[in-house]
């Protein structure tokens, strides 16, 4: 009877701490931008370092203006897809579109997309003005004005409240796109005229305002560029979506560089400083395009190497890495490319 007694007590003790132990884990950090959210996300993994990005008064409604993918995406028409490789180069364990073309300077560029949801944009000129340069053999820089698509494309979406990639890359074929530096740059025909805005913490730059307004599509160059409007237009020659086969995506990269992805941001993506990526904890903020410009493998976990268009204090420098191989967030499953002209 003794002994009975003494095995039930054990059991109970035993489901009782599991069950304590469970639910501590469970418990996350109600802001996303705190320092307990911050250091709960890095005690439940350890393929990935959380870290404080933006400042703790960030408003979350500005947060989520930054994913700029919009909703109805998924059940947007793809491009033409691209045939598979029939003849597969064997591909190298790791790949940095940065190295494989270091005459390409743009490759390297962060922007910054400001107080706006233009990320879709964003990401397509910057795949773009890689190509152009990678497809010349490093003989021509041409920096694609992502106002100049986010502004005139009607077809694209919706500006500064969100768009679609594969949109962007149509009109790149169709329509042309002219060149744009960053803000207040006074490079090329159409610069970006919406200010860096200072979502991080300890910066410089001007508060982010919430609910920032699309520029006016203007087809004319600024003042002092050599070219007229219609001179400037760059187009593609082709454009193509990519299935979420790994193996594809890799090919397309090393044959041709970077492409502009999409995936799910949730709220711990936010305070993401280094490693790998993956999703941990808590709710979904919205859809976001960045460039993917190459991929490797660390501490034996696959990533691809993203290019964000946060500025260079978000994150790594700018970029971070994401698990690759699963559809991490479904970043796999919305690749868009193309050829120059």
């Amino acid at each position: 009877m003794l002994r009975s007694i003494l095995c039930f007590f054990l059991v109970y003790h035993f489901h009782f701490s599991v069950l304590a132990t469970t639910s501590k884990l469970r418990i996350v950090p109600k802001d996303p931008l705190s320092d307990e959210f911050i250091n709960h996300v890095n005690s439940i993994q350890n393929t990935w370092k959380a870290g404080r990005n933006f400042h703790p008064d960030t408003p979350m409604s500005n947060l989520r203006r930054l994913m700029g993918v919009h909703r109805e995406n998924n059940n947007r028409e793809k491009l033409e897809s691209l045939l598979s490789y029939t003849k597969k180069t064997d591909l190298p364990e790791h790949f940095d579109s940065r190295k494989n073309w270091p005459n390409c300077p743009t490759i390297r560029e962060i922007r910054d997309q400001g107080s706006c949801g233009s990320c879709w944009a964003f990401a397509a000129v910057e795949a773009m003005s890689d190509r152009v340069c990678i497809h010349s053999n490093g003989t021509k820089n041409f920096h694609f004005s992502a106002e100049n698509l986010m502004s005139c494309c009607w077809s694209c979406g919706f500006g500064c409240n969100g768009g679609f990639p594969g949109a962007a890359w149509r009109y790149w074929k169709t329509n042309g796109i002219v060149s744009g530096g960053p803000y207040n740059s006074h490079l090329g025909c159409i610069p970006y005229e919406i200010a860096p805005c200072e979502h991080h913490i300890n910066g410089t730059r001007g508060p982010c305002k919430e609910g920032g307004k699309t520029p006016e599509c203007v087809k004319k160059c600024e003042d002092g560029y050599n070219l007229s409007y219609a001179e400037d237009l760059h187009r593609g020659k082709s454009v193509y979506s990519i299935g979420n086969d790994v193996d594809e995506i890799r090919q397309e990269i090393f044959n041709n560089g970077p492409v502009e992805g999409a995936f799910t941001v949730y709220e711990d993506f936010i305070a993401y400083k280094s490693g790998i990526y993956k999703h941990v904890v808590d709710k979904e903020l919205g859809g976001h395009a960045i460039r993917i410009l190459g991929w490797g493998i660390e501490n034996g976990t696959p990533y691809w190497l993203v290019a964000n268009s946060w500025n260079t204090d978000w994150g790594d420098n700018g970029f971070f890495k994401i698990l690759r191989g699963n559809d991490e967030c479904g970043i796999e499953s919305q690749i868009n490319s193309g050829i120059p002209a």
